[in-house]
């Protein structure tokens, strides 16, 4: 299920110069904030709790796996060069599980370390803070990169689709919106957070544990698939 070629391509495609530099500012654009609200209030578990949690979870993360996600596919479907790599005998499975392999760990790379260096940075993972958020980080790249991977093989416009999905579902309607927070990718990372911050954290989801692990293997279980069953399709539109 895993083709060394296509993620060798992949990784080409997403840390191309113009990607790299886009994918390197919202890591740096943490840090620096970081740094200076380490400088300004000193440490505080509460206000570490609250950037970690409203901006990097909310924010960084989904943008950078919409950049990874929908670029791990889209520019193959836009400009036709998916049907050379079709017409190599690999299986379309084995096509999109690599790609979301390859996908989730650019994501995970680029959202979660700096997530950890940010929370040791604001106040030395006092609370398991930096530590808690940062396996979130990765469990959302998770289910981020099926999502996004699915929405570049569905439309031309997945970029656009899923910057609306990250800056107006997840940080805004999915952190403010009771009732959406349950379909919140951000909610579901949370949940994590919560169980391995320390008990006098300030880190709450409005999803259960459980609940929110079962959720994510549907998405990131359904977006496979669905990804998959739609390069199918292209696959027999090239032919006919």
């Amino acid at each position: 299920m895993f083709n060394p070629t296509v993620a060798r391509l992949t990784y080409r495609a997403l840390l191309g110069r113009r990607r790299a530099l886009i994918l390197c500012v919202l890591p740096a654009l943490l840090l620096v904030v970081a740094a200076a609200v380490r400088a300004m209030n000193g440490a505080d578990d509460a206000v570490t709790s609250q950037l970690l949690g409203g901006f990097a979870l909310a924010t960084l993360v989904p943008l950078i796996g919409v950049i990874a996600g929908t670029g791990a596919i889209g520019p193959e479907i836009d400009d036709g060069s998916v049907v050379y790599l079709l017409s190599k005998p690999v299986r379309r499975s084995t096509v999109i599980v690599t790609k979301l392999i390859v996908a989730t760990a650019v994501t995970a790379v680029f959202s979660a370390v700096p997530v950890l260096i940010a929370g040791f940075v604001l106040n030395g993972n006092s609370q398991q803070l930096a530590v808690a958020y940062a396996l979130a980080a990765v469990v959302a790249s998770v289910a981020y990169s099926a999502l996004f991977l699915l929405l570049g093989t569905v439309s031309r416009h997945a970029v656009v689709l899923g910057l609306v999905y990250a800056l107006i579902w997840e940080a805004l309607i999915g952190s403010l919106v009771e009732g959406a927070k349950t379909l919140s990718v951000q909610q579901w990372a949370l949940a994590l957070a919560e169980k391995v911050a320390g008990s006098g954290a300030d880190v709450d989801s409005s999803v259960g544990l459980p609940v929110a692990l079962v959720l994510i293997v549907v998405v990131t279980v359904g977006g496979t698939v669905l990804a998959g069953q739609k390069l199918r399709s292209l696959t027999l539109a090239a032919e006919e």
